[in-house]
């Protein structure tokens, strides 16, 4: 849409809405002739002041006309009236407008000069006492620091967003920070490019070659790289990459490196090669090895009657252990720390029921968690118990939002009161969050740890179980017997021959897996919509938005994530006049469409019936329930948890009626629907085709080309992450044996 962009100059005459988290208001503009209503991000704006703004007028169909900022400059009033009216709004605390109108009289157009710079020549007004003045002065400086770190950050680009994450970071402080070393930006919670901080840093004179351009360089390519799943880089790929981006000589950054390491704002680790780490993973690892040293020490020689406890599980339940699930049930329940793992159809559930079964016998108070709400509901289903998320079980701490660091409530001061933690789908837990899980923990609680490591590693940085397993450390029983039942589906036995590098097959037509060949992208994209719209709704009375799910292994292209988004957004929610709706980003959202959130997001809070929680978290997906636009707000369903955004949050949202293979892991849906046609080589792997088919619990249909599905078979060139754990965890727990 072409929108003419125009500019506005006024004095802010009503605040109608403000949220001081986002930065969004709403408020009327006095341009001399007439009242204009204005909305957007203008985070600490006050009755009074005088905006230069630059955006566009639109129209509201309940509120009208308008104006929708997207730059904002602040000014302090000029004139005597103006500043009179400015501090009678009560922006600064102490000065009423009996006072502020005193004030004006005695200084003119000179009266912020004076707070700021000489406020004991406010004792020369009528009322003011030294102590008054003081107090007045600092009130001032809060606000005057607001107004501009505000209109420096957005004199240099900085978007709304990122200036009030990092106006929440450091406060008043924070213009002098930046000042100092505008290279604090880096830090990847803003989410500002390196070239921007770059531009600021020559606006205040830093060198090229100054350290804090270099150290600020190797962070931000390890903090990129956080993103890719490393939680380190090997030093000669860290000084390379460094040495791209800044335009230095090796030395230049190898003279940097070695102080950083000393100084210990970054940390070093031998493992077959010297592995480079920022702090927080660092230190995250080294407390997830140490924890898991412990409890293996700890290993208890108390002989226990478990098998005389099966025996009678099995009599109970009618049911019989096969010989490797009695082996892991005796392993659990014998070990402080224990490794179920197995693909579908192998009984991971019936033993995960058994070993929660004799530890309950034993009187121990089992807790159950997963690390999506999908996948904490599908545990609690099938054992019966209650599970949680892991941000739920250890409580998200409501300090979350002024740390900025992942704290919970559950944590070594405070850990939880469970003497077993039982995590599935252990695959999709990240570094930071199995280091919080640990603290949570007492030092005499067992932890059971159940997933499938063939399936894609976390979002979050790390490779956790996979490399627990391949240290060759931890005890583990790998279940590998696929039940008579089970074997009946061919989606279970295509999984377990995707896995073991055999073509899967794609010839039947009776069963639960069918494969529909297709060579045009238009064609296959058009089947994709039948098959979601009323084909599988009508022969299956499955749900497009509860049941059915169409998993990509890209984002871009015909058959990607976004393209096939829009036009099952197009056939399953269309516009109507009584839908609200509203575009952010490569998106139109509107009331009923499904969405996901695609970044963990700790502040955010929701309720449930009576029940009040903190965080929405990456994968989760949802139902957009309402839109107002007049307060920029909307409310998403996520399984009965209702959470509120500003429109402005909105870009951590997409819509979800396709999603990536990745963000559908620990997610399991009725019927599967999976294009596989062209992109590209790196994407398509077999682990990813794996996890994409153990995603169906029904009905899986896989789209397009024989050969490219035989080529991600065939393609087992797992995805490569530097962790340095499994080095760790060999090193630490070996040299002591």
């Amino acid at each position: 849409m072409n929108r003419e962009y125009v500019e506005l100059c006024g004095s802010v005459e009503n605040i109608v809405f403000s949220n001081e988290e986002t930065g969004f208001t709403v408020l009327d503009l006095n341009i001399g002739e007439e009242l204009i209503c204005v909305v957007g991000q203008m985070l600490g704006v006050d009755v009074g002041e005088e905006l230069k703004l630059t955006g566009y007028y639109d129209t509201h169909k309940t509120y009208g006309m308008q104006f929708k900022v997207q730059l904002y400059e602040r000014r302090l009033p000029a004139t005597a009236n103006a500043i009179a009216k400015y501090l009678s709004s009560g922006v600064v605390k102490g000065i009423g407008p009996v006072t502020a109108r005193r004030i004006v009289d005695k200084f003119g157009t000179d009266t912020f000069k004076i707070i700021e710079e000489d406020p004991n020549k406010l004792t020369e007004v009528t009322g003011i006492t030294k102590v008054k003045a003081d107090k007045m002065a600092e009130e001032f400086k809060q606000v005057f620091g607001i107004r501009a770190l505000m209109s420096f950050l957005s004199a240099h680009k900085i978007n709304a967003m990122q200036s009030v994450a990092i106006y929440k970071k450091w406060g008043v402080l924070a213009l002098d920070l930046i000042k100092q070393n505008p290279y604090v930006l880096v830090a990847f919670e803003f989410n500002i490019d390196f070239s921007l901080v770059d531009e600021i840093a020559q606006s205040v004179s830093i060198s090229t070659d100054s350290p804090l351009r270099i150290s600020a360089g190797m962070e931000y390519v390890l903090s990129y790289n956080t993103q890719n799943g490393h939680t380190c880089l090997p030093k000669e790929k860290l000084i390379h990459a460094t040495k791209s981006l800044l335009g230095l000589s090796s030395d230049q950054i190898i003279d940097v490196l070695d102080t950083m390491l000393e100084e210990k704002s970054l940390y070093s680790y031998q493992a077959n090669k010297e592995l480079i780490f920022l702090p927080m993973f660092y230190l995250a690892q080294s407390f997830i090895v140490s924890r898991l040293q412990l409890m293996l020490q700890l290993y208890s020689n108390q002989v226990v009657d478990v098998e005389n406890t099966i025996q009678l599980i099995e009599q109970e339940k009618g049911i019989s252990y096969e010989t490797l699930q009695k082996r892991a049930i005796e392993q659990a329940v014998k070990n402080d720390v224990f490794i179920l793992t197995g693909g579908p159809g192998t009984g991971k559930t019936t033993t995960l029921n058994g070993i929660i079964n004799v530890l309950e016998q034993q009187g121990k108070k089992v807790a159950i968690a997963a690390p999506t709400g999908r996948a904490a509901k599908r545990i609690s289903e099938v054992t019966e118990r209650e599970a949680k998320t892991i941000h739920r079980l250890l409580e998200v701490s409501v300090g979350y939002a002024k740390s900025g660091k992942l704290e919970f409530v559950h944590n070594e001061q405070n850990p939880l009161d469970c003497d077993v933690v039982i995590i599935d789908e252990m695959s999709m837990v990240d570094t930071m969050l199995f280091d919080a899980l640990l603290r949570g923990m007492k030092p005499t609680c067992k932890l059971v740890l159940v997933g499938d490591f063939h399936q894609l590693p976390s979002v979050g940085a790390g490779n956790i179980l996979r490399d627990l397993i391949e240290s060759d450390t931890i005890p583990m029983v790998e279940l590998t017997h696929i039940f008579r039942q089970a074997a009946q589906s061919l989606i279970v036995t295509n999984a377990h021959a995707i896995v073991s590098g055999k073509m899967p097959d794609l010839s039947r037509k009776d069963n639960d897996c069918f494969f529909m060949p297709e060579t045009d992208s238009a064609k296959a994209a058009k089947t994709i919509l039948d098959l979601c719209s009323y084909r599988l709704p009508n022969t299956y009375n499955l749900s497009p938005f509860d049941e059915i799910q169409v998993l990509c292994p890209q984002r871009k292209g015909e058959l990607g994530v976004v393209e096939l988004n829009k036009k099952l957004q197009q056939r399953l929610n269309p516009p109507k006049p009584e839908l609200s709706e509203f575009k952010s980003g490569l998106y139109t959202f509107r009331v009923g469409d499904k969405v996901m959130q695609i970044k963990n997001n700790y502040d955010i809070e929701w309720k449930k019936e009576n029940e009040v929680g903190m965080g929405i978290f990456n994968g989760d997906i949802g139902i957009i329930r309402m839109i107002d636009k007049g307060s920029g707000t909307l409310a998403v369903d996520f399984d009965m948890r209702l959470a509120f955004y500003s429109f402005e949050m909105a870009v951590e949202l997409e819509l979800a009626y396709a999603v990536t293979v990745h963000k559908s892991q620990g997610s399991e849906f009725e019927a599967i629907i999976v294009p596989i046609m062209g992109g590209y080589d790196k994407l398509y792997f077999r682990n990813l085709l794996y996890t994409a088919v153990t995603r169906a619990k029904r009905i899986l249909i896989l789209i397009g080309n024989k050969n490219r599905i035989a080529y991600m078979v065939e393609n087992n060139l797992r995805m490569l992450r530097y962790t340095g754990l499994k080095a760790m965890l060999q090193n630490a727990v070996f040299d002591t044996k």
